[in-house]
């Protein structure tokens, strides 16, 4: 089996991993500018003011896409970059280099997807209250509004916000992810749904903002488990566990965030804390969070195995691992992603995958990363099952394009297909992207 007619090769970053410029041209300040900063919150007291420098040197990004064949490119908008305090006065610098670089990608014939929020609030808006201040909601969906408003006709694809459940874990309850907060359950519950209040709200600002068809979903995260066995009963198991609350040490995963927004209704173990920690605007929420959208986004880096009664199977020694020590779990890009569609229905991007390797440059001057072409050649492998058993997939986003900032990680994990010298801004092509270009010839249509 292999991908379907137009399907779409990518790649993904974001604004703050990649883009630099932390305070030019009238940016304002995010709450990765002001955490980045805190004494031993980031490996190497690294921060992402410079980073890739994307926002000098975009057209070499594109020209990287270009050459690999990728018709579409997934990138995220620094809300304070147009908005410097969230809300109020625009600022048209801004916009202007997210022109140059969305009239370039399409000048080159790759579409622009792009990512509304992917982490970095406007530092004012958080010390107003952040997600906690139903203003912020409100702030957002104006955000939206105008960014649909201004790329009219030329961007066709929007993500509304971008692994709501990490900012959730990392950055609300564990503190090791800006804004740096471990907050008592019923604030991180009311930050969760002003979080979906706003991705629903700017599912309507974007569509009442756009004169063309504009197709709008969200890019998710979770724990996602598949069987030990091929059998049914091992199946099942592993169905069930994707979706149990707390899978895994995690409370917030996909279908804590998906059911509200495709189903209508929160997981029957999260309503009740829910409901009681909102208040009176609930069940009218709940309207604006499941305003309709067109598709999902899947963020699928590893899995869990588990057996038939739905316990996770312990790990051999020597269990292959990334360089982040996170599982190569290949199988997940099949099962998951098939329970995901099977529950939602809606047609599906795999938004973001990839693993971080020890790549550096050899004596020939190339980089050699075997790890990430075995890699790939399994996921996808994995994934071309999943469309052969009825899901409806609609692309496929490798994270990253480029190496970039690894959040609290630093610049010490790679993730890209293009190597970064970060002392001189060099980018070198990885043998995964030759690698991944031929198999998209290969996969492509004729």
């Amino acid at each position: 089996m292999s991908f379907p007619k137009n399907f779409v090769w990518g790649a993904a970053s974001s604004s703050y991993q990649t883009e630099g410029a932390w305070n030019e041209d009238g940016k304002g300040l995010t709450v990765w500018d002001a955490f980045c900063r805190e004494e031993g919150k980031i490996v190497g007291g690294d921060t992402g003011e410079v980073a890739c420098d994307s926002y000098h040197r975009f057209p070499e990004d594109v020209a990287m896409l270009k050459a690999m064949g990728l018709k579409a490119y997934r990138f995220s908008i620094c809300w304070a970059r147009v908005f410097p305090y969230g809300f109020g006065e625009i600022n048209e610098k801004g916009f202007e280099f997210y022109d140059k670089l969305v009239d370039l990608l399409l000048e080159n014939g790759i579409e622009p997807y792009i990512t509304l929020f992917h982490w970095e609030l406007p530092l004012s808006l958080e010390q107003s209250g952040g997600w906690l201040n139903r203003e912020t909601v409100d702030a957002f969906a104006n955000y939206a509004a105008v960014v649909a408003k201004h790329f009219d006709g030329r961007v066709k694809k929007y993500f509304t916000l971008n692994e709501p459940q990490c900012v959730l874990s990392h950055g609300y309850t564990l503190g090791i992810h800006a804004p740096g907060k471990k907050l008592p359950d019923r604030e991180v519950h009311v930050i969760a749904h002003n979080m979906m209040v706003a991705h629903g709200a700017a599912v309507r600002a974007i569509r009442a903002n756009s004169t063309g068809k504009v197709e709008v979903g969200i890019a998710s995260t979770g724990t996602l488990c598949y069987p030990e066995k091929e059998t049914p009963e091992n199946t099942e198991a592993a169905r069930r566990a994707s979706f149990e609350v707390g899978a895994a040490g995690w409370q917030f995963t996909h279908h804590t965030i998906l059911d509200p927004i495709v189903l209508r209704e929160y997981p029957s173990r999260l309503e009740k804390d829910a409901r009681e920690a909102v208040g009176e605007s609930f069940e009218s929420d709940l309207k604006i969070i499941a305003e309709p959208i067109d598709f999902l986004g899947f963020n699928v880096y590893t899995g869990v195995e588990v057996d038939a009664d739905g316990k996770p199977v312990p790990r051999y020694k020597g269990f292959p691992r990334t360089a982040l020590k996170w599982t190569v779990s290949p199988e997940v890009m099949h099962y998951g992603v098939k329970f995901l569609y099977e529950r939602y229905k809606l047609p599906v991007y795999i938004s973001e995958s990839g693993l971080s390797c020890n790549d550096r440059i050899y004596l020939d001057g190339k980089v050699h990363d075997a790890d990430r072409i075995d890699y790939l050649e399994r996921y996808l492998g994995e994934l071309q099952k999943s469309v052969g058993e009825g899901v409806d997939l609609r692309g496929y986003f490798h994270w990253s394009l480029t190496d970039n900032f690894e959040w609290q990680a630093g610049y010490d994990e790679r993730f890209g297909l293009i190597f970064v010298d970060y002392r001189t801004g060099e980018r070198i092509r990885k043998d995964s992207s030759f690698w991944f270009e031929n198999y998209i010839k290969k996969h492509s249509d004729k």
